[in-house]
């Protein structure tokens, strides 16, 4: 197969961190295919989503449950939140238990850029930014119900919105 990509899932983590995660790791070699797809269309005719695992959520909305994981430390919320356009740090609230928040909190555009993107669009950088961007809560360890109930709806929701390509913040 030519134009093999590799990816290092472990290039930036710590080298101790990095060795617990690969002892949940089967020993054997991935054997199925990941596909790597090019864009088909130019910057400027592509609608964007963003995506972050920083658990992001408006101040209206209800948190995401950190008070579960002190007590299951391998548990994380499996829930999901929309992020309207032109949402800015006055209207969040930034819940997570293995990142330090307060310069999200200062500044949503340092994992999820908004305003950049609007800029990039005014610009005509890019086609244009999706309606709607989703946080979610990134610790999932082990939890196939998070596909189902979080990923499988984002996906849905953002082909309703022409959604062309995604940019995932991972927090």
């Amino acid at each position: 197969m030519k134009n093999i990509k590799v990816v290092n899932g472990f290039k930036f983590l710590p080298p101790s961190l990095a060795a617990w995660i690969k002892k949940f790791i089967p020993e054997e070699d991935f054997k199925g295919f990941i596909p790597w797809t090019p864009l088909k269309k130019k910057l400027q005719e592509l609608t964007f989503a963003l995506i972050t695992s920083s658990g992001i959520s408006l101040k209206s909305d209800i948190p995401f449950n950190m008070e579960r994981e002190k007590v299951e430390p391998l548990w994380g919320d499996r829930s999901y939140r929309k992020i309207p356009k032109g949402t800015t740090e006055k209207d969040i609230e930034v819940n997570h238990l293995h990142i330090n928040t307060d310069y999200i909190k200062k500044d949503i555009n340092v994992i999820l850029p908004l305003s950049i993107m609007a800029e990039f669009e005014e610009k005509g950088i890019i086609g244009r930014l999706a309606p709607t961007s989703y946080s979610f809560y990134g610790f999932q360890w082990q939890n196939r119900e998070f596909l189902t109930e979080a990923i499988e709806p984002i996906s849905k929701s953002m082909k309703d919105e022409n959604v062309d390509a995604v940019i995932l913040t991972p927090a």
